[in-house]
């Protein structure tokens, strides 16, 4: 059960990370989401009484350890952080990616993790109990072509999740990654219709390339990857750590034209 657990989630304000949070919080937990989209976080917070928010760009440091420390200095500690942040990024040929593309969507599907990881490790370390979530894609399990900056961060978030799942499993922390597939919603939408107009093929035909690569022929619902986290952060997974777990209905093959 997540009753009383003490939860803070990156980019939480719409779409999956909203889901993780209205989940926990049904569940009876405190929650705490930032997100950079300020209407998102009014909306949320008029729509889902007694979720707190705050404005943060969490590939600034500054941003992400003055909004960690109002948090622990509320409820003293942590106990489980969904680090979910992450944007689409260009897609095109790697000739024509910028460089500040690149390091954009680097910046914010990557180092937003190890900047909240280097701030909530020692707080987890000290309780000797907590659970780190770090949400990667199936792009870190496979190659991405023409999205080579998205899938490199999320490669690397398996990386840092595994190499934190050894750092912090003597003090009883566990780390873990979950691995979306398509999931429904506005940001798949987007990079289907990115997509369509990169390679000159409609809408409809990119959707179901995706979906022909699954087993179990659909899009994921957001609400299915916040049921693995809660269940990453509970008592039934607590020897479950270093793991990167895909909620895709099974990924056959992913290659893209």
């Amino acid at each position: 059960m997540a009753e009383s657990l003490r939860v803070v989630v990156t980019a939480g304000a719409a779409g999956i990370g909203a889901a993780v949070a209205g989940r926990f919080l049904s569940q009876g937990a405190r929650v705490h989401v930032c997100d950079v989209d300020e209407a998102a976080l009014d909306d949320m917070s008029t729509q889902v009484p007694g979720l707190r928010g705050s404005r943060v760009d969490v590939s600034d440091a500054d941003d992400v350890d003055s909004w960690l420390d109002d948090v622990l200095g509320d409820w003293g500690g942590i106990d489980v952080l969904v680090n979910n942040a992450g944007i689409a990024g260009p897609t095109a040929d790697i000739e024509d990616i910028t460089v500040d593309q690149w390091r954009s969507c680097l910046a914010v599907g990557l180092d937003s993790q190890f900047l909240t990881c280097r701030r909530v490790a020692p707080v987890m370390k000290e309780q000797r109990f907590g659970a780190i979530v770090n949400v990667s894609s199936t792009a870190g399990l496979f190659g991405y072509g023409r999205r080579t900056p998205y899938a490199a961060a999320k490669w690397a978030v398996i990386g840092l999740t595994k190499s934190l799942a050894i750092e912090l499993g003597p003090y009883g922390v566990r780390v873990n990654a979950v691995c979306p597939g398509s999931v429904s919603g506005d940001r798949m939408r987007r990079v289907v219709m990115d997509q369509a107009a990169a390679s000159g093929r409609s809408p409809d035909e990119i959707e179901a390339e995706y979906v022909q690569a699954q087993s179990i022929g659909r899009f994921v619902e957001p609400t299915e990857i916040a049921d693995m986290c809660v269940f990453l952060a509970s008592p039934e997974s607590r020897m479950v750590s270093g793991q990167a777990i895909s909620v895709d209905g099974n990924t056959e093959t992913y290659h893209l034209g």
